[in-house]
């Protein structure tokens, strides 16, 4: 056992040797060698534990990001064969067989048309409008990096998984990121106003991390999340995947687990009243289904956050603008958002808790709409801080009323 243990220390000395070379700017293949030895007849589950271990230690995510391009270039041969004698994700339907397949249409729309089009276009043949529908049409991995971000890492996070999900998060965002630039530069093109060998280039880097990232999913997260899951869990996964939606494709037949009693542990877990009984409220009396409705009514998207920053409720109006997927529910607020953004949701929830602030807003453009995001401290009567609401509104037709309406439409 103590072999063991050694082993273990000496791969996490040698691993934080690694990132500090790689900080202070070696390339890939310069430690690529070294990192091949580290791992040899390594598991996943090891290397996550590396990695889990250096956050806990204080090294920023950002760092340990830096090994994902390393892990790509030599994972492959090097990550214990996993055996089942009944593998999940070759059933239809099932949440890693989906997004197994979104991998595969990901594949073809880069083999079979963004790169044939990449090289006519650097060949002289202005594809450059086959190009910007290719973008296009890539632009819809953000459904599959949404399901992964909202629905996979929440259980690896209940299990104490919480650095290779925020490492792959915000790698997932370089490539969103990616991917609008280069269907920036395509749109440059068109208008006449775009470098030819700046546009292959980004083209190029972005197919490319496309790529690495599904060899990391498919070599490392899912491998885990299969080892780590039950399937009451994968079932949740499951019914949830369709509201934030799919990448491409869509599954192959709905899954149900054979081993599983899902109805008894959402009762369990308080997922449902079974309290039908009037509720009290400063002024009135409401029933729970009523409360639900009315929330669910209003022409906003509410999202509360409990004093300990663990997500407590969402509403589900008809027109949501942000997707909410039930396994948020009890995951910490940093979890359900992207690396780079934490410390702004830290800091708003510090201003409120503290007192220093009551309310905080902004305002962004998404697509057509115009959306307000505000955010309240929620107080008791005696002042104490119950927690933090965000309300989320489309503005754009509000902006849009003018003059006077005093007549019932027809």
């Amino acid at each position: 056992m103590s072999e063991i243990i050694n082993n273990r220390e000496y791969r996490q000395k040698v691993l934080k040797e690694l990132l500090q070379d790689l900080h202070r700017g070696m390339s890939v293949d310069e430690v690529k060698s070294r990192f091949e030895e580290l791992i040899e007849g390594v598991s996943v589950s090891e290397i996550a534990e590396m990695e889990q271990a250096l956050i806990r230690e204080g090294m920023p995510v950002e760092e340990i990001q830096r090994l994902c391009d390393v892990h790509a270039a030599v994972f492959k041969g090097s990550i214990e064969e996993i055996h089942r004698p009944q593998n999940p994700d070759e059933i239809p339907g099932h949440p890693v067989h989906s997004l197994k397949l979104e991998n595969r249409a990901l594949e073809q729309l880069i083999n079979e048309k963004i790169k044939p089009h990449v090289e006519e276009f650097e060949a002289g043949d202005e594809t450059v409008h086959a190009l910007i529908e290719d973008f296009r049409d890539l632009r819809e991995i953000d459904k599959h990096y949404a399901r992964k971000e909202n629905l996979l890492f929440p259980y690896l996070e209940k299990y104490g998984i919480t650095a290779p999900p925020k490492v792959m998060w915000g790698v997932d965002d370089e490539i969103r990121a990616l991917i609008k630039e280069t269907r920036n530069f395509l749109a440059a093109y068109l208008a006449g106003d775009g470098n030819k060998e700046l546009v292959t280039g980004k083209v190029n880097e972005t197919v490319n991390r496309v790529g690495e990232m599904i060899f990391k999913e498919e070599n490392i997260l899912f491998p885990m999340m299969l080892d780590t899951l039950s399937e009451d869990e994968w079932a949740k996964i499951s019914a949830e995947s369709g509201e934030i939606g799919y990448c491409l494709i869509e599954p192959q037949g709905t899954w149900k687990p054979v081993l599983t009693n899902v109805e008894e542990k959402v009762k369990d877990s308080g997922e449902q009243a079974s309290n039908n009984g009037y509720i009290r409220f400063d002024a009135g009396i409401l029933l729970p289904q009523e409360i639900n409705a009315m929330f669910n009514t209003l022409p906003v998207d509410i999202t509360f956050v409990d004093k300990d920053g663990a997500v407590k409720y969402f509403s589900q109006g008809k027109e949501r603008i942000f997707a909410r997927p039930k396994t948020i529910i009890g995951r910490q607020v940093q979890n359900c958002h992207p690396p780079a953004s934490v410390h702004i949701v830290e800091k708003i929830v510090e201003d409120l808790k503290s007192g220093n602030k009551d309310h905080e807003d902004f305002w962004i453009k998404l697509g057509d709409k115009y959306v307000l995001i505000r955010y309240f401290a929620v107080r008791n009567e005696k002042g104490e801080y119950l927690g933090t609401m965000e309300v989320t509104q489309n503005i754009k037709p509000i902006q849009e009323i003018t003059g006077e309406k005093r007549l019932m439409s027809e």
